[in-house]
């Protein structure tokens, strides 16, 4: 049987790889330390399992939702931004609830990418980016994100009959897998860009509540203007360890939010409506569980810190996110390093080339594992590096 074409140009996605080799190890025998995968390993927060629990009983969530969301969850991200960003957004119009925000990011390629159309995406990058804009039938542009430039695009680099073509522009502060914030004068500048060249900004803000100063990240609808050329995805995933549960949300400009909910109308049902409801716990009074992960992500980031710097790598304590964005000892490329540091040590590291070409020469490490085990796997590392 052959497989379409599009399901020929995909590479295979990288932390299925990953998982697969683990699992090889484990059936050797290996005690394996996967800081490879960014899954957070605390639980969800007692009130938001027994908010679901107290709502998969209501008869009226068995049946079909709907497929932009309850308005009842779309209003409770609503309250969330004004109180954390100081932004109003329309429950009805600008806001839809996503299975997952990864589920948003590669549907709305199909809502305005047509066969041979460009995508603006970030490199390194959250791989499914360019592969949303593949399915979709367009070609990936890639934005360097170099460490020179804070891990920033630098849009005066885009030559202007690609930005002329291009439909969708990807950005995603707090950055996976760099580990980089951005400021409210750089998300400015990426609207005056795509106000100029009639694209819509697509913001993947999944990591806004995993920071480690005292500046909060912002989020791009803060800007003037914003919504008329962008919409923002963001997810209860990391803040409230609930990446089982895919549930997440995109806002902003009405018209790209319609869209992407009409596709979701004719690809989805839309999330169950006791998850839905949930989330809504979640947001309104589980606050205190974003607090006590920064606490444990910023320890877990010091003991890597402290370790790397006893051995005499010159790093610094990461911005946001939980992961550690680190180049490669020299003579080693990214993959040959993670292969020899899982050989000698049976510690997974992500080879920074799995999340595009400008990834080569770094590797990222998950803070998503107990406190512990990532000091076993510091002390693993110690007779390697």
């Amino acid at each position: 049987m052959q497989e379409a074409k599009r399901i020929q140009q995909l590479p295979p996605y990288l932390f299925a790889r990953i998982e697969q080799k683990i699992e090889e190890l484990k059936a050797m025998g290996k005690d394996v330390i996967s800081l490879g995968i960014g899954d957070p390993d605390t639980p969800t927060p007692d009130l938001v399992i027994e908010e679901l629990c107290r709502q998969a009983h209501f008869p009226e969530h068995h049946r079909y939702p709907s497929s932009v969301g309850m308005l009842q969850f779309r209003q409770a991200v609503a309250d969330w931004y004004s109180q954390r960003f100081n932004v109003d957004l329309d429950p009805r119009s600008e806001i839809v609830t996503l299975i997952g925000s990864k589920e948003g990011i590669a549907h709305i390629n199909l809502c305005y990418v047509n066969p041979g159309d460009y995508n603006l995406v970030p490199d390194p990058g959250y791989p499914v980016y360019g592969i949303g804009t593949l399915l979709a039938g367009g070609q990936v542009y890639p934005m360097p994100l170099l460490e020179e430039g804070g891990f920033l695009p630098d849009f005066s680099r885009i030559p202007e009959d690609t930005a002329a073509k291009a439909k969708l522009m990807f950005l995603n502060y707090p950055n996976n897998p760099t580990g980089a914030e951005a400021s409210l004068e750089f998300f400015q500048e990426a609207v005056d860009f795509a106000r100029e060249y009639d694209l819509i900004i697509c913001h993947d803000a999944a990591y806004s509540e995993i920071y480690f100063g005292s500046d909060k990240p912002p989020s791009i609808l803060e800007v003037k203007g914003a919504k008329d050329v962008a919409i923002e995805f963001n997810s209860l995933s990391k803040p409230y360890n609930m990446t089982g549960w895919r549930i997440g949300w995109a806002a902003g400009n009405s018209r790209v939010i319609d869209a992407l909910g009409r596709i979701k109308s004719n690809m989805d049902s839309g999330q169950f409506q006791a998850v839905q409801a949930a989330g809504m716990a979640a947001l309104k009074h589980a606050g205190e569980n974003v607090v006590k992960m920064r606490r444990i992500y910023a320890e877990r980031a010091k003991i890597v810190v402290d370790f790397l710097k006893e051995i005499g790598w010159n790093v610094k304590q990461p911005e946001a996110t939980f992961y550690m964005w680190l180049p490669v000892p020299e003579g080693y490329t990214s993959t040959s390093f993670a292969e020899y540091v899982l050989e000698k040590s049976a510690v997974v590291l992500t080879p920074g080339n799995g999340y595009g070409k400008y990834g080569e020469g770094y590797f990222r490490i998950s803070l998503t594992i107990e406190t512990e085990r990532l000091r076993e796997a510091m002390e693993r590392l110690k007779g390697v590096l």
